[in-house]
Parts: C-alpha cells; sequence; structure tokens
C-alpha cells in the first residue's frame, strides 16, 4: 500500500483528491489536538493583539542532590580514558578498522594494519594532519600517515566503519536509556574552511567562510550520518539525504529541526516515506 492512500476494498477511490482530503484531515486534527493543550500549555504564549506565538525561556530548576550522587558515582567508577586509547578499544571490540584497506580489495601489505589505521583515524578525526602528528607520536612518519589516510581510506568504507560503531552503540543497554532509536535530530554547523575550496563559501549568518557540516544526531546520542554542505544551501534539502544514505540498522521515522529544516516539498517526501 502506498502511504497516505486509501487501503483495497475501501470506498474512497485511489485518486488524488483523496490523498488530499486525507491530508487536510490529519492536520486539522493535529492542529485541534494542539488548540486544545494551549490552556495548560504554559511556556507558550500567543500574543492577543498581534496573534504571534512564542516560546517563553526555560530556566532550569537546578541539579538535584540525587543527580550530584550519581555524577560523582559513575566519575568513580568510570576512569578517565584518553581521545586515541578510546578510538583503540573501540577498534579492537568493533573491528571498524577492518573496513579500511587498499582500493585494490587485498590485505594491506602493513606490518600492523591495527595500529596504522587507528593512529590515521586519530589524526584524520582531529584534523591534526599527518606531518604534525608525526612530530608527537614515535614509530610513525608523516609519510606513512598520509599514505594510509589517501590510500586506504575512502568515504564509502568510512560510512561503512560509521555503520559497525552505530550498530555496536545501539546494542548497548544504556543506548536504550536516552531513546529507541526512531527519532534524530537533524542540524548544522559552522566549519571554518580556507576561501580556496570548492565548498567553501561566506556565511550571512556567521559572518565568516567556511561550510556547514550537517548532522543527524539519533535519539541514542550518536550521530547516524554527517554531510559537508555549503553555507548558502538550505539545510532542509539534505534532511532525506541524510535518512536515505543512513546504512545502519538504527532506522529512524521521525526527525527533529529548527527553522533551516523547513521546508514544503521535504515536508511531502517525508511524509511519502512514513517520516515525520
Amino acid at each position: 500500500m502506498e502511504v497516505g492512500l486509501a487501503e483495497p476494498g475501501d470506498a474512497a477511490p485511489y485518486d488524488a483528491v483523496t490523498f488530499r482530503r486525507q491530508l487536510e484531515d490529519k492536520l486539522t486534527a493535529a492542529a485541534a489536538s494542539a488548540d486544545a493543550g494551549y490552556p495548560d500549555n504554559e511556556g507558550l504564549v500567543i500574543d492577543p493583539e498581534t496573534g504571534i506565538p512564542s516560546l517563553k525561556a526555560h530556566r532550569s530548576e537546578g541539579q538535584r542532590a540525587s543527580a550530584k550522587a550519581l555524577e560523582q558515582e559513575i566519575k568513580a567508577r568510570m576512569p578517565e580514558r584518553s581521545l586515541l586509547g578510546i578510538i583503540s578499544r573501540t577498534a579492537y571490540w568493533v573491528e571498524w578498522w577492518r573496513r579500511f584497506g587498499p582500493a585494490s580489495g587485498n590485505e594491506p601489505k602493513l606490518k600492523d594494519p591495527f595500529g596504522r589505521y587507528v593512529i590515521t583515524t586519530f589524526v584524520k578525526g582531529t584534523n591534526m594532519g599527518p606531518y604534525e602528528a608525526a612530530r608527537h607520536i614515535p614509530g610513525v612518519s608523516g609519510h606513512e600517515l598520509s599514505l594510509a589516510a589517501n590510500r586506504h581510506f575512502s568515504i564509502p568504507t568510512l560510512n561503512e566503519a560509521i555503520a559497525d560503531l552505530v550498530n555496536a552503540h545501539a546494542r548497548l543497554d544504556i543506548s536504550q536509556a536516552w531513546g529507541d532509536g526512531s527519532a534524530v535530530a537533524a542540524d548544522g554547523t559552522h566549519i571554518d574552511t580556507y576561501l580556496n575550496n570548492l565548498l567553501s563559501e561566506t556565511s550571512v549568518r556567521y559572518g565568516k567562510p567556511g561550510g556547514i557540516a550537517h548532522h543527524h544526531i539519533s535519539d541514542t546520542y550518536i550521530a547516524l550520518f554527517t554531510h559537508f554542505i555549503p553555507c548558502g544551501v538550505w539545510e532542509a534539502v539534505y534532511i532525506i539525504e541524510g535518512l536515505l544514505k543512513n546504512t545502519s540498522e538504527v532506522k529512524p521515522t521521525t526527525v527533529h529541526a529548527d527553522t533551516q529544516g523547513q521546508s514544503f516539498p521535504v515536508f511531502a517526501l517525508a511524509h511519502l516515506r512514513a517520516s515525520t
């Protein structure tokens, strides 16, 4: 059955008029539900003169004593880890490093591919640069790190490794304490770049050159997909694309976005693919 159309056997015909009526009824019911809840919604205020709605600033009640005690207990039981140590541990347990290798598909002719790929991931992920990293990491040269990054890493294999981590994270009990993976938040973050870059633009909002890292963050608190886009693009264009390119086992059906996520075509496509 196509989303939004009548089921076989229903009296309503399969046509555009029926499809539109179904959407109108659904939106009318949602609006009526929102109106009915307005008197009890202390955070929403509608100006009686202009009719413009606004949200009150939410003020925190402060951290409870039980929350402080929990925080102290977590810190006592969870030792502090270094970033490189975390990458090494996840590579060992999840084996995402096996996604990388020569473009030919052959086994890497490296003495220690595990160590080389872990260090390369750390270097590229922190934007340190291979030759700068080699000055601080003994036993590896800038040429070796650069060679691994350029010839053994690619966008498809990086996405496969990310999917491995997302799937492993979704199987953890603690991830279910935040959500079930059915919702994501889509938002962009300005990233400074050099002007001599195909994606670099001067952002009107931020007043400086760069690009936008558009993230899809799951309600289980892990990034499902990230897309680097120009500053002048309306972010809603990439909301559906991020969902389609997500290859992990976490399949969200609800997307939360800010003003940049508002678009009638995107709303229509989301409805047709049973997303909200």
